[in-house]
């Protein structure tokens, strides 16, 4: 079984237990060359992958293994760079001549029950989420290599230009010309700051007897400031109302970065180190290494019926069914039209373990 880090392999050897041998291959194992191009443009564009250093000993490891083995399961991330590092593996265990020793499981928590499902329902290699990478790949490095010498004589040596941070550089710029350029209108406005039975509250001015009117300059709000300052308020009428607030959608690795950098002051990268360790299990003493949460890197808010049901029921079991939806909640819609949504939105692997 080949899967990605050394924690995660400890964790679902001990799930699988005896008959499977779980090795990691610490990341990707083939990538472009670090010293030339790597991309033959004038041929389709084709890339010319080379086997990482650091990873020809593991990849060694992995074929000695396996060789012997019945059959190999590819168990990587289940998103495009596991899929890629998955093909990358099984390229150097002779996939391209044989295919048939060769299966892909995948599994969106790192949970007994969801590795072994996955183990009883294998899939074959998406070839097509290979391509997708390698395409993401050699965009990489086309916008990177060619453009990043430009940016080191006038900004700093070794600065890099990543194929999104080039356009949105470019976005922003212009956004910055056309605010530069826009020709500011001075105007005023005045609010009061009123209380009654010790209970503040604010007041804005938009008509002066019974006229919409506009404040174009210090000198004329001054006046109004002046006319109103000793006048008695009388609040004409009360109006309350009720509110609903949705919850919010469940996260996706952007709005996870987001809310963490909010509250918790993280950095994406403290963030997302944190998560993955979240992913791939935590000791839980008694139990060992549980993962306890979902994959992280996910555009999608969609939640599995089954984890909705957990969810729901733990709901009732601590607060009561007054908590509890008639129906679940689903998010969905034209805003995830354009998701991958190759896993679900990151949620608690089992909503019943608690800190303490």
């Amino acid at each position: 079984v080949i899967v990605e880090s050394p924690a995660k392999a400890t964790t679902i050897g001990r799930y699988l237990g005896a008959g499977y041998d779980v090795i990691a291959s610490v990341g990707h194992v083939r990538d472009l060359p670090k010293k030339e191009l790597g991309v033959d443009v004038d041929h389709g564009f084709e890339p010319k992958y080379e086997t990482i250093p650091r990873a020809r000993a593991v990849l060694n490891e992995i074929a000695n293994r396996a060789a012997n083995a019945e059959g190999i399961i590819l168990a990587t991330d289940p998103d495009r760079e596991g899929e890629a590092i998955a093909y990358h593996v099984a390229h150097h265990l002779g996939f391209d001549d044989d295919r048939s020793r060769f299966e892909r499981v995948i599994f969106r928590e790192i949970t007994k029950s969801a590795v072994e499902s996955a183990i009883q329902s294998p899939e074959a290699l998406d070839l097509n989420k290979v391509d997708a990478q390698q395409a993401r790949r050699i965009l990489d490095r086309l916008v990177g290599y060619q453009v990043s010498p430009f940016l080191w004589k006038p900004i700093r040596p070794g600065l890099s230009a990543g194929r999104v941070q080039t356009v949105t550089l470019r976005l922003i710029c212009e956004r910055e010309d056309e605010i530069q350029a826009f020709n500011s209108v001075e105007y005023w406005s005045i609010t009061a700051r009123l209380e009654k039975e010790e209970q503040p509250f604010e007041a804005r001015l938009h008509k002066i007897d019974g006229k919409a009117f506009t404040l174009d300059n210090e000198e004329q709000a001054g006046a109004v400031v002046a006319a109103v300052r000793n006048a008695d308020f009388t609040a004409s009428e009360v109006k309350r109302r009720e509110r609903r607030r949705n919850p919010l959608p469940p996260f996706t690795t952007s709005t996870l970065q987001q809310d963490a950098s909010k509250r918790l002051r993280f950095s994406a990268k403290r963030t997302m180190s944190n998560a993955q360790r979240l992913y791939e299990g935590i000791d839980l003493g008694g139990r060992g290494a549980v993962g306890l949460i979902t994959y992280m890197r996910t555009d999608s808010t969609r939640v599995a019926p089954g984890a909705v049901e957990a969810a729901r029921k733990w709901v009732n079991g601590e607060f009561g069914e007054d908590y509890v939806n008639p129906s679940p909640r689903l998010w969905a819609g034209g805003n995830q039209l354009a998701a991958q949504d190759a896993h679900e939105a990151i949620r608690p692997a089992d909503p019943t373990l608690h800190p303490d």
